[in-house]
């Protein structure tokens, strides 16, 4: 467990941005149902616990060794991220649209030209894939490269390693539910059942039913 990961999940957890909820699951846009919820809208209401995410963000960045122009969010969740994370690195920063609007230019990565430009996507949140795999599929039809995607917080769900892989990004977390379940069990914000239940949920989320 790297001490970006447990920082991460310690500062999740400490605004109150993770919850079990084995007995009244959620839902995930690809139908999956959920016993433990994360939040990372939360982040910007809670500066030091947010500049934890940039700076773990920043030391991917170095440590990887990534290449990029631009960085780049997906709406809504990874623009505050991506746009914060941008400032920091004085780099110029984008964002995708889920779908195009009806008027104006119909755009769907607004913000500037990426046409040429090497990309980092910045999302807050991945489970199978698909709303990062989207924003990918939009740069590169505006004319980006991109090769790489970090993200706060991953499921780790062999759906989504899969699904990267196809598309040829390499997927960073900063944090996982793995390393999530043992600092909420240091901090006493999980039973030993909801851990019980999530760890078991891990191993086949899609048949998963409460």
């Amino acid at each position: 467990m790297s001490n970006i990961a447990k920082d991460v999940a310690k500062a999740l957890i400490g605004i109150g941005g993770v919850g079990f909820v084995p007995s009244n699951p959620i839902t995930f846009k690809s139908g999956i149902l959920s016993p433990m919820y994360m939040d990372n809208r939360m982040f910007p209401s809670y500066p030091k616990e947010w500049r934890v995410v940039l700076d773990g963000f920043m030391a991917k960045i170095k440590e990887q060794k990534i290449e990029y122009d631009m960085i780049a969010g997906i709406e809504t969740a990874g623009i505050p991220h991506s746009a914060a994370l941008g400032a920091l690195l004085s780099m110029p920063s984008v964002f995708i649209r889920k779908a195009a609007k009806d008027h104006g230019t119909k755009k769907m990565v607004e913000g500037g030209d990426v046409n040429g430009k090497k990309v980092l996507l910045i999302e807050d949140l991945v489970t199978t894939g698909g709303s990062s795999l989207h924003g990918v599929t939009e740069l590169r039809k505006a004319g980006a490269v991109v090769t790489d995607c970090l993200v706060i917080v991953g499921y780790e769900l062999q759906e989504a390693k899969d699904a990267f892989e196809k598309e040829s990004v390499q997927l960073t977390q900063l944090t996982d539910v793995n390393t999530i379940l043992g600092v909420a069990e240091e901090m006493g914000k999980i039973t030993e059942a909801n851990k019980k239940i999530v760890s078991e949920w891990l191993q086949n989320p899609r048949e998963w039913r409460g």
